[in-house]
């Protein structure tokens, strides 16, 4: 690793603080035009719950359609050139749309065109900033990274999501989309600031050569380790239910409960916070209870408080809303962290752009599914079930982890102890052998994400809030 540096000297990384900033403009950004475009697609081209819906679902099928292909590409290229050219696309397409609402021609058709194409510069964004933020950090430096980057990414998105709201409301849905492009600009500032540049990537011999012997490499790789396994199948379950809810929130808020643009913009923001709670506490708790542990606490204990959502009515019943999206936004943003910090060490670092791409590839692959139920839903069955529906989701799909070898474990393995060519080996009663670990290697544990975070797992060029809270 280049450019390390010990935890509480993060501040004077410049590269990392590069990366930082401009990663945080970019959440800031993503976050008004998740209020932005909603409103935009609601109040000004009247469109229906469905059409809501398909939105955000465009936003994300990038991930469904070249995920795959794009794992490969990050590990053959140079990622940081990747990352630059996502943000200067995402730049002009933002700002394309509230120029073409003046000259009249703004539609829903070109709003789901722009969905589309922002969302496959995420696709690169993020697989390439996943798979390149370990290369300007020493290991012992990644915990502490990854909970800096999504405790900024929710502060920002805090600003973003009331802004968004605000912005709609006093200037117009429409011009919201400039402070969204603008931070983009900010972005590629930043990136271009970045004085560490990549070294050539040369190909191994003894490695495939061939696009889809590549692809399978990184499939196969979370076939066969259960750690990876377990991760994505709950990234995959939870998404789908997380995209569920957040897909009709703004109708709900705006239809059923009889909010305003600038309280909705309010409301989200403040459910927004439980991620900077999140990633505060991320780190402290599982350094207590383990990471293992703290998964579990994360994923499927907290994000219990969402069953609350769905009974939101007006006035003092607003606060149900809070409390219930604040917790949901907590679990999440601390459990990408623990997990985001475990993958980066977890993986063998050639492989990282491959299993991002992949993980991404089966987890991202259920949001425009999750988008698109939850305006079936909302349109057979009235928007307050299908929120209680989709609400009820997030928790059920925690399961997934407490079935898992996670449950049995303190914390989660810091090194592959097994081959990409066998399962795992198995204890006296049949399960998979835990790794054993060092004192040390439990106190750099990071209790990504991504997570991405990416991902399900917070974050990067999208329309629809693009890292808002995904596993």
């Amino acid at each position: 690793m280049s450019h390390g540096i010990r935890g509480g000297l993060l501040r004077r990384h410049h590269d990392f603080r590069m990366l930082w900033c401009g990663e945080t403009a970019g959440k800031f950004g993503a976050s008004v035009t998740g209020v932005a475009m909603p409103l935009v697609a609601v109040s000004t081209l009247h469109a229906s719950t469905f059409e809501v819906g398909l939105l955000s679902a465009a936003a994300w099928a990038p991930w469904l359609i070249i995920g795959l292909p794009v794992g490969v590409w990050v590990d053959r290229l140079r990622r940081r050139p990747i990352m630059l050219a996502a943000a200067a696309v995402s730049l002009v397409l933002f700002a394309g749309v509230p120029v073409t609402a003046w000259s009249g021609r703004l539609s829903i058709g070109l709003l789901l065109a722009v969905a589309l194409l922002t969302g496959t510069a995420a696709v690169f964004f993020q697989t390439a900033y996943s798979a390149y933020l370990p290369s300007i950090l020493a290991p012992d430096d990644q915990p502490e990274g990854n909970a800096k980057m999504h405790g900024s990414a929710s502060a920002a998105q805090i600003a973003g999501l009331g802004s968004g709201g605000l912005i709609a409301q006093l200037a117009g849905a429409v011009n919201g989309m400039f402070a969204n492009a603008a931070t983009f600009f900010i972005s590629l500032l930043c990136l271009a600031g970045i004085r560490h540049r990549e070294p050539r990537i040369t190909r191994n011999d003894h490695r495939p050569t061939s696009l889809i012997s590549e692809v399978r490499e990184g499939l196969r790789l979370i076939a066969v380790d259960p750690w990876f396994r377990t991760f994505t199948l709950f990234g995959a379950a939870s998404n789908l239910a997380l995209m569920g809810y957040q897909s009709i929130q703004v109708v709900f808020l705006v239809r059923s409960v009889g909010l305003t643009p600038g309280t909705v913009g309010v409301l989200i923001a403040a459910t927004s916070a439980g991620g900077v709670a999140g990633a505060f506490a991320a780190r402290r708790v599982a350094h207590r209870i383990g990471t293992a542990r703290a998964t579990l606490l994360f994923e499927l204990g907290v994000p219990v408080l969402g069953l609350l959502i769905p009974l939101t009515v007006g006035g003092a019943g607003t606060l149900l809303f809070v409390t219930g999206g604040f917790s949901v936004s907590a679990g999440v943003v601390a459990g990408n962290i623990v997990k985001a910090s475990f993958q980066q060490r977890y993986c063998p670092p050639e492989l990282l752009g491959r299993l991002t791409a992949s993980t991404a590839f089966l987890s991202y692959g259920t949001i425009p599914v999750g988008a698109l139920l939850g305006g079936v839903l909302g349109t057979a069955l009235g928007l307050r079930t299908a929120m209680a529906i989709t609400t009820a989701g997030v928790p059920l799909a925690a399961l997934i982890l407490l079935f898992s070898p996670i449950r049995r474990a303190r914390d989660l393995p810091t090194s592959r102890r097994t081959t990409t060519n066998s399962e795992p080996p198995l204890d006296s009663d049949g399960e998979p052998a835990l790794p054993r670990h060092s004192s040390r290697s439990h106190r750099a544990s990071p209790s990504r994400n991504r997570v991405p975070e990416p991902s399900d797992g917070h974050q990067v060029p999208g329309s629809q809030g693009a890292d808002r809270h995904r596993r």
